[in-house]
């Protein structure tokens, strides 16, 4: 049975504690590996690491960091195939999914390799007499980030890549479902030539979680996964001085209007339902159809989710892979059902789904509830799942308040060919990322991705400018230099420009 250690200050540890947990393969329901749980002091190693390394790393200069990240880079994209495959055996989602999951990231790599021109100050001669004033930016010190199961790779490149090329030491606590990724973009770093423990990794689960959160020592966290936790993050995050950005849970919504091609639409729908058995934060799972739009575009739906091939995600014919573990499964299936007693009518339904050779994995096929309401638990709760609930409204406004009334706001779309229903949707809805045709409306690395309300607790979104920001702090330097014969022309008045 494999053993999956730390990686702190440039190598695998086993750590300190003796916890550890499983790792299964969602596909067989099998244990593949174990993980190492860390304890306080595993942490406080790797703090250790990461503040001292974080004292000549701050100061070197652009151009290293720059070849180094050039350098992680190229044996990223080299590599894409192999974190893939990891993935894939640990999470669950097909090979191709993950590899898609791979290059987000690297977008992001190569977002940070220019990060001279993202760090250049500003300058403003002669602002008094004989006066200049200046500004740049400095990094924080040692920061972690807290990512979920669903994005193992993606996420943690979220945050790790800006990081790091802003002059930072970074701590990366990923979940303990699927840990491999996360060892793996570790040894690229150091292929890459990144200082020792610059990039540590430290496994675990609350403990780990509440020990980065409580280390003085720790600048700042980027969090990503459900509501009630973000929360927590924030809240015990910045009681203790913390600078803290935490994305929550979503209920994404794509409205349909009469007027879209009902079949693009349809066929977009289904893949963003239930690529990845729906484990994705920007997933659509609840499908609002205007007006005449319905019939039709649930009976497209349904064929096309019915004829999606579930399988492991090994299989390069598979679409659609399990879920993670058994207890997501169990809650899903629980959700359908409830669903299905409060009156919503099951066009699809994917429970109880056997897949020959794989009796033991965790699977349950695309689900369409059709006729849904505000008031079921299958629209009001987070499924995280590949179920697609369909609700009606008679008006695009109406639409717009459903979508407004929902306590998330992470991602939406809308289905038209008119732009000025499109327009009138992207200025009324109360969301940070807006798809017009498009259901899965994640920017590119250049952008930052964040969303609204219960999404995001902080004030920074992640990656992009925002991510740099976040990263760093400003300094702003007022300077005179003057002549020797001069005298100080000091004053006791507050200073004021001349």
């Amino acid at each position: 049975m494999k053993n999956i250690a730390h990686w702190i200050n440039g190598g695998p540890t086993a750590g300190v504690s003796t916890r550890r947990a499983a790792v299964w393969n969602p596909a067989t329901g099998e244990q593949q590996a174990w993980v190492a749980l860390a304890d306080q002091q595993d942490v406080n190693d790797a703090v250790s690491a990461a503040s001292r390394a974080f004292e000549h790393w701050s100061q070197t200069s652009l151009s290293k960091r720059t070849r180094i990240l050039f350098a992680f880079r190229e044996l990223l994209n080299a590599r894409a195939t192999q974190i893939a495959e990891a993935i894939c055996d640990e999470h669950g989602k097909v090979v191709s999914d993950a590899i898609g999951e791979v290059q987000r990231g690297l977008e992001v790599v190569e977002f940070a390799c220019g990060i001279p021109t993202l760090l250049k100050g500003s300058y403003s001669d002669q602002a008094s007499t004989d006066v200049d004033i200046f500004s740049f930016r400095e990094p924080l010190g040692v920061v972690a980030g807290i990512t979920p199961f669903n994005f193992p790779a993606m996420v943690p490149m979220w945050m790790f890549p800006v990081a790091i090329a802003c002059g930072n030491a970074f701590i990366l606590k990923p979940s303990e479902r699927d840990p491999s990724a996360a060892m793996l973009m570790a040894q690229l770093w150091a292929e890459a030539g990144l200082p020792e423990g610059v990039f540590n990794v430290v496994h675990g689960d609350k403990a780990a979680v509440d020990a980065l959160l409580d280390h003085p020592d720790v600048a700042a966290i980027s969090f990503v996964g459900s509501t009630p936790i973000a929360k927590y993050i924030y809240e015990r995050g910045t009681a203790a001085g913390k600078r803290v950005q935490a994305l929550g849970g979503a209920k994404n919504h794509a409205i349909i209007m009469p007027d879209a091609d009902q079949g693009f639409a349809a066929e977009h729908l289904v893949a963003a339902a239930f690529g990845s058995a729906g484990e994705r934060c920007m997933a659509i799972s609840a499908a609002v159809a205007v007006g005449t739009a319905g019939a039709e575009l649930v009976d497209i739906v349904s064929k096309k989710a019915a004829a999606i091939r579930v399988g492991p995600g090994r299989d390069p014919s598979s679409e659609m892979g399990p879920i993670v573990t058994q207890d997501a499964l169990k809650r899903i299936v629980g959700l359908i059902d409830s669903g299905e007693r409060q009156g919503a009518r099951l066009a699809v339904d994917g429970r109880g789904l056997v897949v020959k050779g794989h009796e033991k994995g965790y699977f349950v096929g695309p689900t369409v509830l059709d006729a849904v309401t505000p008031q079921m638990d299958v629209y009001k709760q987070e499924i995280f799942g590949p179920v697609l609930s369909v609700l009606r409204c008679e008006t695009i406004d109406e639409a717009i308040a459903l979508v407004n009334s929902n306590p998330y706001g992470n991602g939406t779309a809308i289905f038209t060919s008119s732009g000025e229903a499109a327009r009138r949707f992207q200025r009324g809805v109360r969301v940070g990322m807006i798809g017009i045709n498009v259901p899965i409306p994640v920017p590119m690395a250049y952008y930052s991705f964040g969303g609204w309300k219960a999404s995001l607790f902080g004030d920074k979104h992640m990656h992009g400018p925002e991510g740099v920001s976040f990263y760093t702090r400003a300094k702003v330097v007022t300077a005179r230099w003057p002549k020797s014969e001069e005298g100080s022309a000091a004053s006791y008045h507050f200073p004021t420009s001349s």
